[in-house]
C-alpha cells in the first residue's frame, strides 16, 4: 500500500473514532437523564435505610439538609450537570465520600472481574464451535449442541449456585466470595495475585459458560456456512492443506460477524455482573449501584451508570474497529 493509501486510512480511521466519541456525550447524559428521572420517581426517601433503632428521626432530615437532597429538583439536576462537566460526580450519600472515588475503585474491580470472563466466553465459544463445526453430525458436534443449548438456557446467576455448592463447599478448591482472603494485605506480590485468582474463578465461571454457550453455536453455524461457500476447496486447490485452508478461510469469513457480537457482549457482561457480584460480595461496579439504589444514594447512582455507559460505547467502538481491521468492506462503511 503506498504512503497516501495508508494517510487516506488514517484519517478514516480517526474521523471515525472522533465522530464515534463525540455521539458519547449526548448518549450519556440521556441516559443519565432518564435515571436520574426514575430515582426520583422511585418509592422511598434518601436516608430511610439508614435509621437504626435509637437515632432520632432528626438525624435524616439533617441528612436531607446536609446534602441538599431537600433542594428542588431542577436545581439538584443543574447543579449536577454542572459537576459531570467538571468529572465530578459528587458525594456519595450513604458513604460520606467522593462518589467518583469510590466508582474508580468500583470500575476497576469490576474490570478484573469482565475483561478475563469476556475473554474467555470469546476463546471457548470459537473453540468449541470450530471443533463442532469440523465434526458436522459427529459426536463432538452433537454432544457441544446439547451442552451448549443446556448452558446457554441458563442464567449466570442460576449457574452460580451449582458452581459454588460444588467447587466451594463440597470439593473445598475454591473460596466462596469476597475479591481477597482475609490476609491478603499481608501476603507478598506473587501470593497476593494468586489470591485474587482464586476469588476470580467462580464468579468468572459463572460469567463465561452461558454466554461461551451461546457463541459457540453461532461460531458453528457461521463456519459451516462458509465451508459450504467453497472456501476450503479453493485453498486445497492452490495447495494448502485442510488445517490451514479451514483455519486462514472458513474461521476468519466465521469471524467477521462474530466480531459484531463483541459490542453486544460488553453491555450483557456488565448486566449479568451486577448479580453475580452481589451473589459473591465481588466489590464492583455493579455491586456498588446495587447499594446505592437500595440506599437511594442519587450521586452513586448517577455516577456508576455513566461510567457503565462510557463502558458500554468503548466496547462497541472497539468491535467496530476489529471489524474494520478484519473486513475492507467495513472500513468502507465506516469512511
Amino acid at each position: 500500500m503506498t504512503d497516501s493509501g495508508t494517510t487516506a486510512d488514517y484519517s478514516r480511521v480517526t474521523g471515525f473514532v472522533v465522530r464515534r466519541l463525540l455521539s458519547v456525550l449526548p448518549l450519556v447524559w440521556g441516559t443519565a437523564t432518564l435515571v436520574f428521572l426514575l430515582v426520583e420517581a422511585a418509592p422511598g426517601v434518601p436516608f430511610d435505610s439508614l435509621r437504626e433503632p435509637g437515632v432520632s428521626p432528626r438525624t435524616a432530615i439533617r441528612l436531607h439538609e446536609a446534602f441538599g437532597a431537600d433542594r428542588p429538583f431542577l436545581d439538584r439536576y443543574v447543579d449536577w450537570l454542572e459537576g459531570l462537566l467538571h468529572g465530578d460526580f459528587g458525594t456519595s450519600w450513604s458513604y460520606r465520600q467522593p462518589a467518583a472515588g469510590l466508582i474508580r475503585e468500583a470500575a476497576l474491580n469490576t474490570l478484573t472481574l469482565a475483561g478475563p470472563a469476556l475473554i474467555l466466553q470469546f476463546a471457548l465459544g470459537l473453540a468449541a464451535g470450530f471443533a463442532a463445526a469440523r465434526s458436522r453430525g459427529g459426536f463432538a458436534d452433537r454432544g457441544m449442541s446439547a451442552a451448549a443449548a443446556a448452558l446457554y438456557s441458563v442464567p449466570s446467576f442460576c449457574l452460580a449456585l451449582p458452581l459454588t455448592w460444588l467447587l466451594a463447599v463440597r470439593l473445598r478448591w475454591l473460596p466462596v466470595s469476597q475479591m481477597h482472603s482475609l490476609d491478603a494485605a499481608t501476603l507478598s506480590a506473587l501470593p497476593r495475585l494468586l489470591d485474587t485468582v482464586r476469588h476470580l474463578v467462580l464468579p468468572c465461571l459463572a460469567l463465561v459458560l452461558p454466554t461461551a454457550a451461546g457463541i459457540a453455536l453461532y461460531v458453528r453455524d457461521q463456519v459451516r456456512a462458509a465451508l459450504d461457500l467453497g472456501f476450503v476447496s479453493a485453498a486445497r486447490a492452490r495447495g494448502l492443506g485442510w488445517r490451514q485452508a479451514e483455519l486462514r478461510h472458513a474461521l476468519r469469513a466465521a469471524l467477521l460477524p462474530v466480531v459484531a457480537l463483541f459490542g453486544l457482549a460488553i453491555p450483557g457482561i456488565l448486566g449479568g455482573s451486577v448479580a453475580i457480584e452481589v451473589l459473591f460480595a465481588w466489590p464492583g461496579l455493579g455491586r456498588l449501584a446495587y447499594q446505592a439504589v437500595l440506599a437511594r444514594d442519587t450521586p452513586l447512582i448517577l455516577g456508576c451508570t455513566c461510567v457503565a455507559s462510557l463502558l458500554v460505547v468503548a466496547g462497541g467502538l472497539l468491535a467496530d474497529l476489529l471489524s474494520a481491521a478484519l473486513d475492507p468492506r467495513a472500513r468502507e462503511a465506516q469512511a
